[in-house]
């Protein structure tokens, strides 16, 4: 792993956040998702695995404001996406009822889209949420499909040769965003 590590850091380009502007980001995140919606049905659905562990942060954050736990899951999109056929099965945890709620399903990056859409038509699969509604870290744009975000931490224009990589403690051993030539 140490080896991995090394190379990547050594095609880095630049690093986009640090891990304040992390902490900020996802504070500004719950703080605006309280404000468009209060808490009432809320619950928060990570895209694994990044996704999940910044999900967690949000849910910790909005709990702590608002003094109420937050339904959290996350959800495997794997099964469900149109450009990367896998068989694997569902690792999503989901113990509640989704119908009638208002979900955010949280990711790391928004890209081309096809990873939001392949959320969306899992979490349908599992009911019919009252509204659902996106948060990423970081929007580096170039859609391929009619898909926004909601809430976003940070626009990041970036080429397509490009990559954006989202490091957190849990999974890293740190918080950041960084920007690399891609492999």
């Amino acid at each position: 792993m140490g080896d991995k590590m090394e190379e990547n850091i050594c095609r880095v380009k630049a690093e986009i956040l640090d891990g304040q502007a992390v902490c900020r980001a996802v504070t500004r995140i719950s703080f605006e998702i309280i404000e468009r919606g209060g808490t009432e049905n809320l619950c928060l659905v990570g895209l694994l695995s990044r996704g999940a562990v910044l999900a967690e942060r949000i849910a910790a954050k909005i709990s702590e404001t608002e003094g109420r736990k937050i339904p959290l899951g996350t959800l495997d999109v794997t099964p469900f996406r149109d450009d990367e056929k896998r068989i694997s099965a569902d690792s999503s945890d989901i113990d509640f009822d989704v119908t009638g709620k208002r979900v955010v399903i949280v990711d790391d990056v928004i890209f081309t889209g096809r990873t939001a859409r392949a959320a969306i038509d899992a979490l349908l699969s599992r009911g019919r949420p009252e509204a659902i509604q996106l948060a990423v870290l970081i929007d580096r744009g170039h859609r391929e499909l009619p898909i926004r975000a909601d809430y976003i931490g940070k626009n990041l224009p970036t080429s397509r040769g490009e990559k954006v990589k989202v490091m957190v403690r849990e999974t890293d051993g740190c918080d950041k965003v960084v920007i690399s030539e891609a492999d």
